[in-house]
């Protein structure tokens, strides 16, 4: 059997790493959406070994820079690669 992934819109940002303060960091400069600063305070995003981590629906998963965070439709996150983030994703003209 074969299926085809139904069209979901979810919300993502490209991180780029973190710097000297412990600061999360967007590509491009970009602001913080709500979801990662709210993410961020409940320490579902949190620091390990100075890496940021992201707790998920299957545990403790590390972000890497250029890596996509995404928060899904029912308000989950998780990493993604590039190269798979821009395979299953296109961008949403709102």
């Amino acid at each position: 059997m074969k299926f085809r992934k139904k069209p979901v819109v979810v919300e993502a940002v490209q991180y780029a790493g973190i710097n000297d303060c412990g600061d999360f960091l967007l590509e491009d400069d970009e602001d913080l959406p709500d979801w990662i600063e709210v993410a961020l305070r409940k320490n579902q995003i949190f620091i390990r070994s100075w890496k940021h981590a992201i707790n998920t629906l299957e545990g403790v998963l590390f972000i890497s820079p250029s890596d996509y965070v995404i928060r899904g439709i029912h308000g989950e996150l998780y990493p993604c690669k590039p190269d798979i983030f821009n395979q299953t994703y296109e961008k949403v003209e709102e």
